[in-house]
């Protein structure tokens, strides 16, 4: 799969899968073509060639009308959490959720809200906005939103990037739990601080996967 924007090639010839219940973090510098491929996996972007599967759909061919069949299956975490501030953490979720599919009726929306607060340990601050919320708990918030709707995948994209050693190290702990209990996670990061909670790890470089390494961590 390749990723031309005009002269610039983001990502040349990249083969890569990633496998159901594993945590996977992309590493390597600015430009290397991690977000590009984060948002070739989410259907932002299409590749310039090549093909790409997302959880069973043809992401290369897909027709626009079917790009929020694939979203549905694929949850996102930004590093800039993307709340909106005029909603609290409950609406925001809830939000995120019927944006995705406007078949979710508002008392649905709601108590699946909740309970995805519930799994990131929000439970309790539903009715906080967002400026109410210190940067960990908002990352949190969006962490919820991005699981509430049972996606297949869960994509990450320098989730600890905003937040300070403490904070980084709460939603990582979440991330691995949320990987415990089975999410397939895909990660981008530049932060070495986190490197061993990687299962699997890819180094991407000019657009190229240079090296690629697995880790077997005891369950705990």
């Amino acid at each position: 799969m390749t990723r031309i924007y005009g002269s610039r090639v983001a990502l040349d010839d990249v083969h890569l899968e990633l496998l159901p219940g594993e945590l996977t973090f992309l590493v390597g510098p600015s430009g290397a073509g991690k977000t590009t491929l984060l948002k070739l996996i989410n259907r932002e972007l299409r590749p310039t060639s090549g093909r790409l599967w997302v959880a069973g759909l043809a992401a290369h061919t897909l027709k626009a009308s079917r790009v929020a069949e694939l979203r549905r299956r694929v949850g996102v975490v930004f590093q800039d959490y993307k709340l909106l501030p005029r909603l609290t953490a409950l609406e925001n979720v809830a939000f995120g959720l019927q944006a995705g599919d406007l078949r979710v009726s508002d008392d649905e929306a709601r108590d699946r809200s909740q309970d995805a607060l519930d799994a990131v340990g929000l439970g309790d601050r539903g009715d906080a906005f967002p400026h109410q919320l210190s940067g960990g708990q908002q990352q949190r918030v969006a962490v919820a939103r991005a699981l509430v709707g049972d996606p297949l995948i869960l994509m990450a994209d320098e989730p600890t990037g905003n937040l300070d050693s403490k904070n980084g190290e709460a939603v990582m702990e979440l991330l691995r739990d949320l990987h415990r209990n089975g999410a397939t996670i895909c990660m981008v990061t530049h932060d070495q601080r986190y490197s061993h909670f990687a299962e699997r790890t890819i180094r991407l470089f000019d657009g190229r996967i240079i090296e690629e390494s697995k880790e077997v961590h005891a369950a705990v």
